[in-house]
């Protein structure tokens, strides 16, 4: 007579899950991944197409800062939201919420690529449309591997995981070379590279993707969410400011505004952790990082990460030459 867990692992679909459907789970939400983190780098290298398409310098003291967010309010916006819409997410339904944001991506790749405006009109339309393009991002990123947990059995969930995961650093080192082949043929191309892939990927996932998970009756909380994302935009708004020249220095380091914003920053991120501990229900639970293996998996990515972020640098330097 085969044990408990041999049955289990026999009848995959006996708690919802089947060899089929996970395979179509894998496949789509690595497509989103893929162009997410595809659309995070393809700007490195293509700004100075986009720039000279909407008719604006960008090494114009004045224009600084419209050169920074088209590039980082994305980045920013992804951050930020895909804790808590990963919240969101097991209230109100993962595949709901991973299709909303294929659509809403998919969307705003459109309207960043058939805008008329020019001058900082225009850098102000691709700005806010590239926030609004990583809010679909972060749908995607923060519900795509609780489907795949979802439609996996536990002993396949690395395997699963692990092919999303490369999919996500090949996606970052895609955009550097999409980027630079398209843009200097038309600078809208870089946008309009996803949107066919983003028009099969929510077609798809609204006829093939279904909720496995139990939904969790809860409560958001707001104050945590909020304290968050303040917290962490200063923070990270902060360090990008402090690498421009000011007041005769060749970085921002003695601005105040830089200083006042990373001590903030990080002063709010403090309370954010205090409130989490307090709230019944918390965005984010603290008490996670007791687990050794989530804090070690954790450090890890943050080191992978700031690895792939350096070899980024050099690979724009090798492909601009």
């Amino acid at each position: 007579m085969p044990a408990a867990g041999q049955e289990q692992a026999a009848s995959p679909a006996a708690d919802g899950r089947s060899d089929h459907y996970k395979w179509i789970a894998l496949s789509n939400t690595t497509l989103g991944v893929l162009m997410v983190t595809i659309n995070q780098s393809i700007l490195l290298i293509s700004l100075p197409a986009l720039f000279r398409g909407i008719s604006l310098n960008p090494l114009v003291p004045a224009n600084t800062s419209y050169f920074l967010w088209v590039f980082l309010g994305f980045m920013l916006v992804t951050a930020v939201l895909v804790v808590s819409l990963g919240r969101v997410g097991d209230i109100y339904g993962r595949v709901r919420m991973y299709n909303l944001g294929f659509a809403v991506f998919t969307v705003f790749s459109i309207l960043l690529s058939v805008t008329w405006l020019t001058g900082p009109a225009g850098a102000l339309w691709i700005i806010i449309m590239r926030v609004f393009q990583g809010v679909g991002g972060a749908f995607l990123f923060a519900n795509s591997t609780a489907i795949l947990t979802d439609a996996f059995p536990p002993n396949e969930r690395g395997k699963a995981m692990g092919i999303n995961g490369i999919a996500a650093v090949s996606g970052s080192f895609l955009g550097l070379i999409l980027g630079g082949v398209l843009a200097p043929v038309q600078w809208r191309l870089v946008f309009l590279v996803s949107v066919p892939f983003g028009l099969f990927g929510t077609i798809w996932a609204y006829l093939k993707l279904r909720d496995n998970g139990v939904r969790i009756p809860a409560r958001i909380d707001w104050l945590g969410n909020a304290l968050f994302a303040i917290g962490l935009i200063s923070l990270l708004t902060g360090i990008v400011y402090s690498l421009l020249p000011y007041g005769g220095h060749p970085t921002g380091w003695t601005n105040p505004y830089v200083l006042a914003a990373i001590i903030g920053g990080i002063a709010v991120l403090v309370l954010f952790g205090w409130v989490e501990t307090k709230v019944e229900q918390p965005m984010f639970r603290l008490g996670l990082f007791r687990i050794r293996a989530f804090t070690a998996g954790n450090v890890a990515g943050l080191l992978g990460a700031l690895g792939r972020g350096g070899m980024q640098f050099m690979l724009i330097i090798w492909l601009q030459g």
